[in-house]
């Protein structure tokens, strides 16, 4: 059957007109919007597809009582507009600096109906190509070996309308609410319909589904007007701030566990909810049992042929019959409109509500299609920030340079520096950069080490789970070693049932950096790119494979990693270690006399000081010098014999002659190192 409907759609789209485009993108929420950006700066020929009359219609409905969790931070101190993304999560990537969310509200967790006026302002003043009021209901392949993939891809919208392009990038988000079928699940009201008025619950018993997100908020928004909640999931409750994953329970919507706790009637239950079952009586009150009671039973007979918990065990949790079950048990993928010729299946396990997806966030089962923004998460599901716009603006930017070098030649962005810049290029990164801090163990900076460890090549935020691809995705090569940057918690900090709150939780100190809880920079060395057995075989919950060395840099309160002694100094060390070669910056004396003592100069020296670049000498700056041990001090020594040592003319040359280094004591180290 499947055979003859794939045959039967080749054949109705075999005599129809085809408008191409090389990328075509369907859904304008965040990621579509985010990835229409990118490929407009790069001039690239694509087009947008939305159901709606305007972008991110998901924010129009949802959340349903209108408040974002994404926080929203005004100030921070700072200036740098790469950091101050580390705290908004609401912005999507743009040269426009009036597309920054803070422009838009002052509110620390914003309304939907903001975010819904900033897309729309994204999409109108960048001029991105959407076409709107068109959803895509078909969609498949036609093999052709002219194309990029090996095959176009066919897409066919509500008006029989087709399209076709080389390239298929799916934004289209996770839409398709999540539903538990159970003996009574047609009494149970969804959120995407349950009322939002807190007076329509005013003395009601309430039962909810659910523990995410979505229930808490329903929750908290009829608290103070129910006689009492329950709510009840399958698993235990997970608190964002302990498990460090943000799309568990967030503070903001936690009220029942103060109830809860507190013993104000309000309370939380584990169960499976497909061992459920609802009665509704005479009095409309609904009652929660357990399906084998029903089994071989008539549940239309009326409540009192049906056997409830209570009356074999009088103290049943769930005795008390109910007034309302609302569910709330978030969204999935819809599959629904790709013929199976794309092979798109879903996950197993806790992912199975997202498409599989390879870390590049290709499909498994089709080459050339991508899956952008939330529906893309089972790449980090629990672990960082990728199904959330402030995750996956990043991801899907390194989407878009895998493109760039896959389909036009254009390798991965990068910037070549002289090894002497290596530790100062890290510090600037790790204290700066957004996408390494929001997708932790996910996007990963590499350093490239040219030949003979004399320069250096910088690629920002490259997916870590690719990195056996590295030069095939990336056009850049690693031939002599590399250095990997990510950030990280330490490893059995988060979890639901962690105390991240216990006494001496933090460390201090530069030698017990690798005990580190809190998210905090690691650097991974490797003399050669790691292959893919070895990705497949790292240690579990490793995010690379075991390297051949390691540096955590200490957690810091302020995550400000700039202490000489704390962060700099052992990172220098470390590079040093790996390259076997010294990385600290000279005074030009310094040098002058390492090249009459050593038969290699330090890499600062020889780029440096033998180029004829350095700091120009001031008297400032060699008291400074002197000062703090650096410079021997030569200025109360008369070497001319017939002039004080404190006459200067403030002059370049007189100051070269006050501070000349004799003749005579160099012949002597020249004489000792020959000896």
């Amino acid at each position: 059957l499947g055979l003859a409907l794939y045959a039967g759609s080749l054949c109705a789209v075999s005599g129809a007109t085809f408008l191409y485009h090389d990328y075509c993108v369907i859904g304008a929420g965040p990621a579509g919007l985010q990835v229409a950006y990118f490929l407009q700066q790069a001039s690239r020929d694509y087009i947008v597809f939305e159901r709606s009359h305007a972008p991110g219609s998901f924010f129009a409905l949802y959340p349903r009582h209108r408040k974002l969790i994404s926080i929203n931070k005004q100030y921070t101190g700072k200036s740098n507009s790469e950091f101050n993304l580390r705290h908004d999560w609401n912005s999507l990537l743009s040269h426009d600096r009036r597309l920054l969310f803070r422009h838009y509200s002052r509110d620390f967790f914003p309304s939907a109906d903001t975010m819904v006026q900033y897309l729309e302002d994204f999409a109108s003043l960048l001029k991105l190509r959407v076409q709107y009021n068109t959803a895509i209901i078909h969609v498949t392949l036609e093999k052709n070996e002219q194309a990029w993939n090996g095959h176009y891809f066919l897409l066919t919208d509500q008006d029989r309308k087709n399209y076709k392009c080389s390239s298929l990038l799916v934004a289209a988000g996770m839409w398709v609410p999540n539903v538990v079928n159970f003996p009574g699940s047609e009494y149970v009201e969804g959120y995407e319909t349950v009322s939002i008025n807190p007076e329509d619950f005013a003395g009601q018993t309430v039962l909810i589904l659910g523990r995410g997100n979505s229930a808490f908020e329903t929750a908290e928004n009829i608290l103070g007007v129910t006689n009492f909640i329950h709510m009840v999931s399958r698993s235990r409750v997970r608190l964002s701030w302990a498990t460090h994953y943000v799309g568990d329970l967030r503070a903001i919507n936690n009220g029942l566990l103060d109830t809860y706790q507190l013993k104000s009637l309000d309370g939380l239950l584990e169960g499976d909810l497909e061992d459920l079952a609802i009665v509704k009586d005479k009095k409309g009150k609904l009652h929660i049992t357990l399906r084998f009671y029903l089994e071989n039973r008539n549940i239309s007979a009326g409540i009192d042929s049906i056997t409830l918990p209570q009356d074999e065990l009088d103290n049943f949790a769930t005795r008390a019959p109910y007034d309302r079950v609302i569910r709330c048990l978030g969204w999935k993928f819809d599959f629904s409109i790709y013929n199976r010729s794309l092979r798109m299946m879903p996950g197993k396990g806790n992912i199975k509500k997202y498409p599989q997806i390879k870390p590049s966030y290709e499909s498994k089962g089709t080459r050339g299609l991508f899956v952008l923004g939330t529906a893309s998460h089972s790449v980090d599901f629990r672990k960082s920030a990728g199904g959330f716009i402030h995750g996956f603006r990043y991801t899907t930017r390194a989407v878009h340079r895998l493109l760039e070098n896959r389909h036009h030649g254009v390798p991965w962005p990068s910037t070549v520096y002289p090894i002497t810049q290596l530790t100062n290029s890290i510090i600037k990164r790790v204290n700066e950069a957004s996408g390494l801090y929001q997708m932790f163990s996910v996007l990963a900076d590499i350093i490239l080490l040219r030949e003979n460890a004399t320069a250096f090549e910088y690629l920002e935020e490259y997916p870590i789970g690719v990195l056996a691809e590295l030069e095939m995705q990336t056009g850049r090569k690693a031939r002599s070693g590399l250095f990997v940057i990510i950030m990280e918690y330490g490893r059995n900090f988060s979890g639901a049932d962690k105390d991240v709150f216990y006494y001496n939780r933090a460390v201090g100190e530069a030698q017990h950096a690798w005990q580190s809880n809190f998210l905090h920079p690691v650097i991974y060395y490797y003399k050669h790119l790691p292959t893919e057995r070895k990705m497949k075989l790292r240690p579990p919950d490793w995010p690379l494979p075991r390297p051949d060395a390691i540096h955590h840099i200490v957690e810091d309160f302020l995550t400000d990693w700039t202490a000489p002694n704390a962060h700099i100094l052992p990172l220098r060390r470390f590079l040093e270690n790996c390259l076997s070669t010294d990385l600290r910056n000279f005074f030009a004396e310094s040098c002058f006399l390492f090249a009459f003592t050593h038969q290699k100069l330090p890499p600062f020296c020889q780029q440096g000081y033998l180029r004829m670049q350095g700091l120009v000498g001031s008297q400032e700056l060699r008291h400074h010098a002197v000062q703090a041990g650096l410079l021997q001090d030569y200025t109360h020594t008369d070497f001319s014999g017939d002039r004080p040592t404190d006459s200067h003319d403030g002059s370049q040359e007189q100051l070269m002659r006050d501070h000349a280094i004799p003749v005579r004591p160099l012949q002597h180290l020249v004489n000792a190192k020959d000896e």
